[in-house]
């Protein structure tokens, strides 16, 4: 008995529900961002995630983020990579490749991210794939698209953000653009990924049939603007920055974010003439939202600016919030890690590595009464489950030392 599969007869035993996608395996042979962190989404349900790295293992282990370097593994590699084994393989060796191909028999989900002609060159591409296992998922995400003039165009997060024009839809005319602060292409890909893999799942449940789904950085931003674009596109209404750093380009004034006395806080929708009663700014008065929003905005968010600078956050958001206006603070990541709604609600983790030490991290964007999402391991080091993989595999010990000797695949 393999140590998973011990793991899941212990499960049964104490009666401790499983991941909603438990019994299913997935392929992880994505580096980086957007595929990893959607291999983890799965693992995190049950699925058993088998993440293939090369024998030294993927270059993000040795990438610091943030200057977060950890012990063995790296904080960017140890927050995409839990719930995942770790298979070490060299691919372009024949037994290795042999050992992956028997893997992908084996599984539900395929999943990669390579640059374009890489899959086909090392034999993972859909077609070869599916010859091995016709109702697999195979997940294929590019930066643009499998095809097209932008194809071979590195599919970065910052140059995806660029390409978007997300960047023009907050600020001042004349600034430059606005970056998220956050790696967003990847995130919103990651989570498109997901989303696909469960409804790709779902027909296969319904038909037998697997299929090649493809995402790709470019759509995926450019989905999650629908409502923005949909203005521009359908309603034609140009996409223009004023004086002013208003937060939203199709969102009346005053709309984002104004210094206090102490801090900031935020501030979206008001009623005009609430707004003015409360913040002393007699000139609001009378003012319809909809129309003044509008054909004001610059002057609205710059009166508004000039009045909430003269108190304090916290004395500001007592009477805001008291008139129904929405207002909120604006948090550093230490204010959200102490704030008593984000423990209310379990948002951070807390495991047990054992390289790593103690580990908080976000936890799960979802809930499930009967099959809830957790951790059963953390991100593995390379190679960790290589012998547990293989003996999976049915492949006898002696022919696991002789993989190993010949350098086909690694051990950590």
């Amino acid at each position: 008995m393999t140590e998973a599969e011990a793991e899941t007869e212990t499960h049964a035993e104490t009666g401790t529900p499983r991941g909603v996608l438990s019994g299913y395996r997935v392929v992880d042979c994505s580096i980086a961002m957007a595929g990893p962190f959607a291999a983890q989404r799965l693992g995190d349900l049950g699925a058993d995630v088998i993440k293939v790295e090369p024998t030294a293992g993927e270059w993000q282990r040795f990438a610091a983020a943030g200057g977060a370097a950890g012990n063995r593994i790296n904080v960017s590699f140890l927050s995409l990579n839990r719930n995942k084994r770790s298979l070490a393989v060299d691919l372009k060796s024949e037994d290795g490749a042999a050992v992956v191909r028997d893997l992908i028999a084996s599984a539900d989900v395929f999943l990669q991210n390579y640059r374009p002609g890489v899959a086909g060159r090392l034999g993972l591409d859909y077609e070869s794939l599916r010859a091995i296992n016709p109702s697999l998922v195979y997940v294929s995400i590019s930066g643009y698209g499998e095809s097209g003039p932008y194809k071979d165009r590195p599919g970065q997060d910052l140059l995806l953000q660029a390409m978007s024009g997300a960047m023009l839809s907050a600020g001042r005319k004349g600034e430059p653009p606005t970056p998220a602060g956050q790696y967003l292409a990847d995130a919103v890909t990651a989570s498109t990924a997901f989303e696909a893999v469960l409804a790709a799942l779902l027909h296969r449940e319904r038909t037998g049939e697997g299929q090649i789904v493809t995402v790709n950085m470019l759509d995926a931003l450019t989905t999650l603007q629908m409502q923005e674009l949909s203005v521009f596109t359908v309603g034609g209404v140009p996409q223009e920055r004023g004086e002013q750093p208003n937060a939203h380009v199709y969102i009346r004034a005053p709309y984002g974010v104004f210094a206090t006395s102490d801090g900031y806080l935020a501030l979206g929708f008001a009623d005009l003439e609430t707004l003015g009663r409360i913040i002393g700014e007699p000139s609001f008065a009378g003012m319809v939202p909809e129309v003044e929003g509008w054909t004001h905005r610059d002057e609205l968010y710059a009166k508004t600016e000039a009045r909430l600078a003269t108190r304090s956050t916290a004395e500001w958001l007592d009477e805001l919030l008291a008139a129904g206006i929405w207002a909120g603070p604006v948090y550093s990541y230490q204010d959200l890690v102490d704030d008593p709604q984000v423990a209310h609600n379990g948002t951070f983790v807390e495991y047990d590595h054992p390289t790593e030490g103690r580990v908080k991290t976000p936890g799960f964007p979802y809930r499930f009464s009967k099959t809830p999402a957790r951790i059963d391991r953390g991100a593995p080091l390379a190679g960790e489950h290589t012998r547990e993989v293989l003996a999976d595999l049915g492949v006898p010990a002696e022919r696991v030392d002789a993989l190993l000797s010949s350098g086909a695949v690694a051990e950590s």
